[in-house]
């Protein structure tokens, strides 16, 4: 199994994150997004024209963009179903699709941030905090109701794990998370689960209950 993988990615630490929760090895290979903009490169775009990360090689199949990367390593390496159980899958995608729009205005407003992109940064940070109230208050409820994920599962789910990166690093972007307490609660549930990994950006967090 091999990731073509940038350290600095939400999206490339999604895979490296739920690999490291399944204990499951894998090679990587680094591609300079910036600046060297190795992903445009005509090598790159070979394996996945639309010249995205992440990508991975897994037992012949050459899979791009981090939603289908997570189910596919659901369904090939949780032995336990947890991570993509059948009967939870239309909430799921709601959820991955509730990523897809984090990753259009977090990540955006961090782009614009740290690796300098020009686009406009007043709507990238408004649309990322109308997106964290209605995380947070689903949040909310979902713990009056005594569930600590973003399905109603007693355990989380790949929707939990490809909306954390770009939250977690939304401070990046300008965006604090002061005003979202139950994202806050819910970032530590995750950093708790057994197999986190950190990046740059995203800090582990006490054990202690």
């Amino acid at each position: 199994m091999r990731l073509y993988d940038y350290e600095l990615s939400g999206n490339c630490y999604k895979i490296r994150l739920f690999l490291s929760i399944l204990n499951k090895s894998f090679d990587t290979q680094t591609v300079d997004f910036y600046p060297g903009r190795e992903h445009k490169s005509e090598a790159f775009l070979a394996l996945n024209p639309l010249g995205q990360l992440p990508i991975l090689e897994d037992a012949g199949q050459v899979l791009s963009g981090s939603d289908v990367i997570l189910s596919h390593l659901a369904a090939q390496y949780d032995a336990s179903q947890k991570w993509h159980p059948q009967n939870l899958r239309g909430d799921i995608s709601k959820w991955i699709h509730v990523a897809d729009e984090i990753t259009k205005t977090a990540s955006a407003a961090r782009l614009h941030d740290t690796f300098f992109y020009d686009l406009n940064i007043d709507t990238a940070r408004a649309g990322a905090k109308k997106v964290f109230r209605s995380l947070d208050e689903h949040l909310w409820f979902a713990e009056q109701r005594g569930h600590d994920w973003l399905v109603p599962a007693a355990h989380p789910t790949i929707a939990d794990i490809a909306c954390f990166p770009y939250v977690a690093l939304s401070e990046e972007g300008g965006i604090s998370r002061q005003d979202y307490p139950a994202i806050r609660r819910w970032c530590d549930r995750i950093k708790r689960i057994d197999g986190f990994l950190p990046m740059p950006g995203v800090f582990p967090t006490s054990k202690a209950a």
